[in-house]
């Protein structure tokens, strides 16, 4: 695999990271506007939301150039 391909593999990947947690994000408010909510669903849909930002911030950091100063 090029390094083009691989770059435009983690761009994919990323957006659909990126996608995923805005869709986590509208659930978590969804269950949590309702007048009775799960409490575990929205602790586990939360915890599901942080691994999906961590994978996210691990993709950015792998595609931002290196800068030696």
């Amino acid at each position: 695999m090029s390094d083009d391909e691989e770059e435009q593999a983690l761009r994919a990947r990323l957006a659909a990271l990126q996608q995923e947690h805005a869709d986590m994000d509208s659930a978590i408010l969804a269950i949590a506007a309702q007048p009775v909510c799960d409490q575990l669903q929205l602790t586990r849909l939360k915890k599901r939301k942080l691994q999906l930002k961590d994978q996210i911030v691990c993709i950015e950091n792998a595609l931002l150039p290196d800068i030696t100063a």
